[in-house]
């Protein structure tokens, strides 16, 4: 199908396209990697006026470690991540994130602000970036502000946004020392979304104990879904098979799955529950853990 008539815009900057945003509020969209936007507008699922190209704009495509944080630029593709010797180093669940997506020809033009700024709860990054503890930057005409990854999503395709902010950077703590991280998914062919998937960051003390814990799940739910309760019963207790056995429990007793051909709402807790307790396992391997 073709896309109903919009107006393309290809600002030169940041505040140029903020403008733009401004001037024609709901009716604009941003348009960064378009892998979400296109195939909405194709198929007619989605119309929009303004289509606004950010993805030329210089200083936006960058991976840099900086300042205790590992900061991401708006407009960065997937595959820079997949590349980067950092996130190879000490990032992996980022690594384990980004290779799940879609294919290669997906992830060399998608961005990943575009997936987590997008606010579809089956898009991968979002519960990365929970269980990571990031912080996303947006700009708009009143200026620039931070928003916790946990505070930003609110509903299906619904974020805390401002119609003419642009997500401009994803900030990630720099992990400590005796930390590690993991994401495992289920989906039924490549390029598929996930019928279940876990995200886990975690840092172990010098006894073992889990000193601090993330554990996020994708497609659980209208947003990604932040397992509150697993992770502050994981705090202090060993990493043993029973304590991870029992916080994945925690974690996929709170899914709210909808039922579709992926499977039954029951399959799919059952399937989070058992990708939960994968990733505390590989999460605490990878740490130095046993």
């Amino acid at each position: 199908m073709i896309p109903g008539a919009f107006d393309y815009h290809r600002p030169d900057s940041l505040d140029e396209a903020i403008g733009l945003l401004a001037r024609h509020g709901d009716q604009a969209k941003i348009l960064s990697g378009g892998m979400s936007l296109l195939p909405l507008l194709k198929l007619r699922l989605a119309s929009v006026a303004h289509l606004v190209d950010i993805g030329r704009i210089p200083g936006l495509d960058y991976i840099k470690e900086e300042g205790g944080m590992l900061k991401i630029g708006g407009a960065t593709r997937q595959v820079a991540l997949e590349r980067s010797e950092i996130v190879r180093s000490r990032y992996p669940i980022l690594l384990d994130t980004v290779t799940l997506i879609a294919d290669p020809l997906v992830r060399n033009r998608a961005t990943v602000a575009g997936n987590v700024a997008n606010g579809d709860p089956a898009n991968d990054h979002p519960a990365s970036m929970i269980a990571l503890g990031a912080t996303v930057v947006a700009r708009g005409r009143s200026g620039e502000r931070t928003i916790p990854i946990n505070q930003f999503y609110r509903g299906v395709f619904s974020t805390a946004l401002a119609p003419d902010e642009i997500l401009t950077e994803i900030r990630i703590p720099t992990p400590p020392a005796r930390s590690g991280g993991a994401y495992f998914k289920v989906k039924r062919k490549v390029g598929d979304y996930a019928a279940a998937a876990a995200a886990v960051q975690l840092t172990l003390g010098q006894g073992g104990e889990f000193e601090r814990a993330g554990i996020a799940l994708t497609n659980a739910g209208p947003t990604p879904l932040e397992a509150s309760e697993a992770q502050r019963y994981l705090l202090g207790k060993r990493a043993e098979e029973a304590v991870i056995t029992q916080a994945a429990r925690m974690a996929a007793a709170k899914a709210s799955p909808s039922a579709d051909l992926r499977g039954s709402i029951e399959y799919k807790r059952d399937v989070a529950r058992v990708l939960v307790a994968r990733a505390l396992r590989r999460a605490v391997e990878r740490a130095g853990g046993h």
